[in-house]
């Protein structure tokens, strides 16, 4: 039995390193894994952000396209140098990347003009074109002016947008209004580098304009059409950077750009620009260290969270082994136990059956032979009687079963009935005393009799036969009482000092390998915190012991 329950301690510490072991090599590899999705992650997020910094660094062009240009169609066509000048100069101002632009003053006519184009009676020509920009955008420069007797020389931007709107009126189905999209995409020209746009025409306007393509009309109509043309730099769009710890360094290059050095030690990616700037894409590339940070600041906070695991599973798995390691101890207290008490009772027993044996057994008995068994009888039951009373004060004490009483003795008278017991008992214990600073002592007498019997019998247990002394100090320090115990006995060493005074707990050493239960100790312990003091010990093996014992001095 007891052998099984040894050998089931061990499989369970075994099956405890072996569980330890397992979640080592699990958080191990975990870490592994949580690194390579970390990088894998990492990597990804390289290639996929920089659609997400496109877009931010894209949102003024966006705004500029969108809203800024409409606009022009609000002005209906009466957009003169001087209006235009102030309108050229906001969009300069809010949008760098718009270098400069030419402005068309434009006229739709139902008879044929020699600068412009002409499709059957509909025509379409400038009066005043202007370029803003170049670094001065409220200044313009007067390029044509139809009272100049110069030739216009048709622009590549004004002869697209003019074809595209007269298609456009050709096609058109008057009984229909057209969606704002499809007239913004015909009044529109995106072509690299530069956005062409032409104000967009009433409904009512447009009818006349279909009219003007199949007849002459009476009085000739005139209508005013502004067309500009935004000459855009890609290069100076701002790049907002959404990811400054993942890419190192962003820049716009053209299309075409294939840097041919490209280094092992770097990553890069790149994502063509949207509508005039096709031609121009955003490069990324970013230095392998640097990328290796950001993967170690994802990765950081996940091993963090794995670790925190792993220490809250080592935690429980030393609190399992901690259990058992003292279940362990308890148990083989507990074995100790019940074997030492075992053969307390066992040797007076026996002693008690053998006499009752021989008194049995015996015809006739001497007077010397009555007085004999007599003795033998008295002194086993007294030991029986006194390791039942000694187990059944300490359960009293630990459960506070019993009551403190306060009586007042003689010190000396008190110490020297202690020496003459023993000395009656033993007599070769050498005992000597000192008293100072007190007389008398309220205290329970019966527990620290108590107390002075167990020091003392430990004291003559474990001493050499040549050095079998004790000697005894009491003194009043402050309003306490201080008894000291030394002897010159085989001392206990230090790595057991700590455990002199737990129940069931026998140091190891010649003087103790039977008849020793381990509550001696344990009991003066209880004893003096119940009346409220403390105990302490030190010792040098083979050099001696002393214990001393501090109480409350009662009066």
């Amino acid at each position: 039995m007891i052998a099984e329950r040894f050998t089931g301690y061990r499989k369970n510490f075994s099956l405890i390193l072996i569980f330890i072991a397992l979640i080592s090599a699990l958080f191990i590899l975990s870490l592994f894994l949580a690194y390579n999705f970390s990088k894998k992650f990492i990597e990804n997020e390289f290639v996929s952000e920089k659609v997400k910094v496109l877009e931010e660094s894209i949102k003024p062009y966006n705004d500029f396209f969108q809203n800024k240009i409409p606009e022009i169609s609000y002005y209906n066509g009466y957009l003169d140098s001087a209006t235009t000048a102030k309108f050229v100069d906001t969009v300069l101002t809010a949008y760098p990347f718009v270098s400069k632009v030419i402005f068309y003053d434009c006229e739709v006519k139902n008879v044929r003009v020699k600068d412009g184009l002409n499709l059957g009676h509909f025509s379409f020509g400038p009066k005043y074109i202007y370029q803003f920009g170049d670094f001065v955008p409220m200044d313009s420069v007067k390029l044509f002016s139809k009272d100049d007797p110069r030739k216009f020389s048709k622009r590549d931007d004004f002869n697209e947008l003019g074809i595209k709107l007269i298609s456009y009126i050709e096609a058109l189905d008057t009984t229909r209004t057209p969606p704002q999209d499809e007239l913004f995409t015909n009044f529109s020209n995106i072509r690299s580098n530069k956005i062409t746009y032409l104000n967009i025409p009433r409904k009512e306007d447009l009818k006349v304009y279909k009219d003007m393509l199949r007849r002459d009309l009476y009085p000739s109509p005139v209508y005013q059409q502004d067309m500009l043309t935004f000459m855009l730099d890609p290069y100076k769009i701002k790049i907002l950077n959404t990811r400054p710890l993942l890419y190192q360094n962003i820049r716009i290059e053209p299309l075409t750009y294939d840097p041919l050095t490209t280094s092992s030690d770097y990553i890069a990616t790149e994502i063509t620009l949207p509508g005039p700037f096709s031609d121009y894409k955003l490069y990324f590339i970013s230095a392998k260290s640097f990328v290796d940070k950001e993967i170690l600041s994802y990765f950081l906070p996940i091993a963090l969270i794995m670790l925190l695991f792993y220490g809250v599973l080592v935690l429980v798995a030393f609190l399992i082994y901690r259990n058992l390691n003292i279940n362990h101890k308890m148990f083989k207290l507990q074995y100790d136990f019940v074997n030492n008490l075992t053969h307390e009772f066992k040797t007076p027993v026996s002693v008690i059956k053998i006499a009752g044996n021989n008194i049995k057994s015996a015809t006739v008995l001497t007077e010397r032979e009555l007085k004999l068994y007599g003795r033998i009888l008295d002194e086993e039951a007294d030991k029986l009687n006194g390791l039942m009373n000694k187990l059944l004060a300490f359960t009293q004490i630990e459960n506070n079963a019993i009551q403190l009483n306060q009586d007042e003795i003689y010190i000396e008278d008190f110490i020297e009935s202690t020496v003459e017991s023993h000395q009656l008992k033993h007599p070769d214990f050498d005992f000597t005393y000192e008293v100072s600073g007190f007389t008398t002592f309220t205290t329970d007498p019966v527990l620290l009799g108590s107390l002075f019997d167990n020091l003392a019998e430990n004291a003559y247990k474990y001493s050499p036969p040549e050095h079998k002394k004790l000697h005894i100090t009491a003194r009043m320090i402050k309003n306490k009482v201080i008894f000291r115990f030394t002897d010159q006995g085989i001392g206990i060493p230090a790595s057991e000092i700590n455990n002199v005074f737990r129940k069931f707990y026998r140091v190891q050493n010649q003087y103790n390998q039977n008849g020793s239960v381990g509550l001696g100790l344990a009991f003066c312990k209880e004893l003096v915190n119940f009346m409220k003091g403390e105990i302490t010990v030190r010792s040098k093996v083979n050099k001696g012991t002393e214990f001393k014992i501090v109480l409350p001095y009662n009066n």
